[in-house]
């Protein structure tokens, strides 16, 4: 498992660098759900690539930007998902955004997903490796890194960050977000996954809604490469995460692409999401 993690952190300086150096621009290439992919895309997920053919523990990769699984090693025990740049689209206005890593075994399912990681590029190069705790790191001056702190939240947080198109939101989530902002939580919302569900764990709790919406009912997250990941970092932090009814971690994907609904939060808006959606 080290190993894997020692790729995740050669890939992410490797990508960091490309992000503040290479061209920001689209490709004439979409990726498997039809997304126009960057230039940046396509470079990121060579390098992730590359470094995981280097582990010899890893059996098969599966990546957000490629349709298809992947073999490694055939004598290999661990299945890894990534996105391997989330939110790259905010990066010609120059915001924050990151890779999402979920390890598995056997297959792609939540139960069967044992550590999950993710790295934000941002002010900073950070990275949060979840285990059996929440671990955070950052990149110093000697391109390591270093442990900075646990991560672990609260039971009630402060933030509130909706998303999705508002305009297709159902009446009964619409009004769960409003009366959540009465309660006096803050708005917090990039348009990237990564950036705002680290401001969420940073800052000790709140609620990331990604509902079931008019236009997309089954969400437009992906379990394996995003969901999944998130799912078992809040868990172990202490926090919850949910499609609205049941837990994430439950789900069992039929394909690498599927999507959910999802929740992510501390305790408190959890409860909350449930006794609205019940």
């Amino acid at each position: 498992m080290n190993e894997i993690f020692e790729a995740i952190k050669r890939a992410a300086i490797e990508i960091n660098e490309a992000i503040m150096y290479d061209d920001t621009g689209y490709s004439e290439e979409h990726n498997a759900t039809g997304d126009a992919q960057l230039k940046l895309d396509i470079k990121s997920d060579i390098f992730v690539e590359n470094e995981f053919k280097k582990v010899t523990s890893i059996k098969e990769i599966v990546s957000e930007e490629k349709e298809h699984k992947t073999s490694v090693h055939a004598e290999g025990k661990y299945l890894v998902g990534y996105d391997p740049l989330d939110g790259s689209s905010l990066l010609d206005v120059d915001q924050s955004v990151g890779s999402i890593f979920g390890i598995y075994e056997n297959d792609y399912s939540g139960k069967n997903l044992l550590a999950s990681a993710y790295v934000v590029y941002g002010p900073r190069l950070e990275l949060v490796i979840a285990t059996d705790k929440v671990r955070m790191y950052r990149l110093n001056r000697k391109n390591e890194f270093y442990f900075y702190k646990d991560i672990k939240l609260n039971q009630k947080g402060k933030l509130n960050a909706p998303g999705s198109t508002q305009m297709c939101w159902p009446a009964h989530h619409k009004k769960m977000i409003d009366d959540i902002f009465k309660d006096g939580y803050r708005l917090r919302y990039s348009g990237g996954m990564v950036l705002d569900l680290h401001h969420i764990l940073l800052k000790g709790g709140g609620l990331f809604s990604y509902p079931s919406t008019s236009d997309l009912p089954k969400g437009k997250l992906r379990l394996i490469f995003e969901v999944l990941p998130y799912a078992f970092i809040f868990e172990k932090a202490g926090g919850q995460a949910i499609d609205g009814k049941k837990r994430l971690l439950d789900i069992e994907p039929s394909h690498a692409h599927d999507t959910s609904p999802c929740f992510f939060g501390s305790n408190d808006e959890i409860k909350r999401v449930l006794k609205t959606y019940a």
